[in-house]
């Protein structure tokens, strides 16, 4: 029987969620956030950083993000997160994304993403 398991990194939580869930190869990870720092470029940074540790916690990488949604707080970020977001992808095949601009986040938070990866879809990038 394939069971869900947690995966976290050691990170904060701020309501009743888990980080991640893994079914077999399958992984969700919820919407994280960073709001260690006030801009832009060191939130989003942030957040994918997180997303690495995640990611990594369920021996994956972001080479097998298949979907990625990303929150914005404001629409004007777009440009700069689309940047930041490329440049942390590097030579991976990058997964299908969505992007919106919400009117408020958790925490104060500028931006919020949520992926979803299979383990293992990109060895082979």
């Amino acid at each position: 029987m394939d069971r869900k398991l947690r995966i976290d990194a050691g990170g904060e939580t701020f309501a009743p969620y888990s980080p991640g869930i893994s079914v077999r190869d399958h992984i969700w990870l919820s919407g994280q956030v960073d709001v260690t720092n006030s801009d832009i470029e060191s939130q989003t940074r942030g957040t994918l950083a997180k997303i690495d540790a995640l990611l990594e916690a369920a021996n994956s990488s972001k080479h097998d993000l298949v979907k990625v949604t990303i929150l914005m707080s404001d629409i004007g970020f777009y440009s700069r997160i689309n940047e930041i977001y490329g440049e942390w992808l590097g030579d991976s095949i990058p997964p299908s994304r969505a992007a919106y601009a919400v009117s408020d986040l958790p925490v104060g938070a500028l931006i919020e993403i949520v992926c979803e990866a299979f383990r293992g879809s990109g060895a082979n990038d």
